[in-house]
């Protein structure tokens, strides 16, 4: 009997996740014989390998359970991008779930195109477990909701709003295209994700779900605050890639809506790695915060003008007592407004 081809590839990097990782895996469930859902256990040391072995027995049609040596989120990743043969890829971390409704909703609308879109946009839910508050981030404000467009269709995007990976599913082709690889052991490889496809995105159909459960709160998250101090270095080096990855003057002649919406992630990019070398405080951190602006002005000097003097990124990197308050006091006010982390 031929093989069901199905409509999403799920990759679920998953490294000790024995505590919710069958509440990820069961949200992705009710996309039945639809979806492949891709357990990549990255060398866990708890019972994640069991759990994984143990869906792929009673699920053998859906579920693909591959065990590996610790890589990284980006190497489970990259692993799972190699297996996928669904028409759609999406990452789903493991500690997140999905809305069943609104995946049920999705399925069926894909299912009743002819003709579908490289990149699919979607509600992504701030889900704050322990103090159980909620924030919708939605793109109704840019994109038609359930029509097919292209980058200069759509309108712009506030300062606030980002095509993070929580919100995309991409064709599979497309990543396959632009030969997506994310480095290993580094933490925050999401935003090279969401980022180095766009260009190779011609179309784009939003729909008005609220898909993606983004799980907010944990203490040794990746995004909790003092974690990714901690880490800042691997902040930096992924920031490095995204000003490297992408051709933005091609990008400029052939979508300029496009080009300013990158330009406005790059933006953000070097904001949080000037504000967290500064929460560091030490004087290392101040040397690094002035390399990573010499690296861009070597590597683009008309990329390093745009953000060093035109955008909020440069607002950050005014090296003076007054500077750097108003830099780590403007990002406490967005924390506290978009409760990001």
């Amino acid at each position: 009997m031929k093989k069901k081809e199905k409509l999403i590839s799920f990759v679920v990097p998953s490294y000790n996740s024995e505590s919710y990782l069958n509440r990820c895996i069961d949200s992705l469930l009710v996309g039945k014989e639809d979806v492949e859902i891709i357990i990549v256990n990255d060398g866990s040391t708890d019972n994640t390998k069991r759990i994984a072995s143990a869906y792929q027995k009673k699920y053998p049609s859906i579920i693909t359970a591959v065990h590996k040596e610790n890589g990284g989120h980006g190497s489970g990743v990259n692993k799972g991008l190699e297996l996928a043969s669904g028409e759609y890829f999406k990452v789903v971390d493991s500690d997140d779930w999905l809305d069943e409704e609104s995946l049920k909703k999705l399925i069926a609308t894909l299912k009743e195109r002819k003709e579908r879109p490289d990149l699919v946009v979607c509600n992504y839910v701030y889900d704050h477990l322990y103090d159980q508050t909620q924030k919708v981030m939605s793109f109704h404000n840019i994109f038609q909701t359930n029509t097919i467009c292209t980058w200069e269709e759509s309108k712009s995007f506030k300062k606030s709003q980002y095509l993070i990976m929580h919100s995309l599913l991409y064709k599979t082709s497309i990543l396959k295209e632009c030969n997506l690889k994310l480095p290993e052991h580094t933490f925050y490889v999401d935003n090279i994700v969401a980022f180095l496809p766009l260009p190779y995105v011609k179309t784009i159909c939003y729909y008005d779900y609220d898909l993606y459960h983004y799980f907010i709160g944990r203490d040794d998250q990746s995004v909790n605050e003092s974690v990714m101090v901690k880490r800042v270095d691997q902040q930096i080096k992924v920031t490095k890639i995204m000003l490297s990855c992408v051709d933005l003057e091609t990008v400029q002649k052939q979508s300029p809506k496009l080009y300013k919406y990158l330009l406005q992630w790059l933006s953000m990019m070097m904001m949080i790695s000037d504000v967290l070398l500064l929460m560091k405080k030490d004087k290392e951190s101040l040397e690094k915060r002035k390399e990573l602006w010499n690296f861009l002005k070597e590597l683009n000097p008309a990329l390093y003008k745009k953000l060093r003097y035109n955008s909020v990124a440069g607002f950050t990197y005014l090296p003076t007592k007054v500077g750097n308050f108003i830099a780590l006091n403007g990002y406490k006010v967005a924390k506290k407004i978009y409760k990001f982390n």
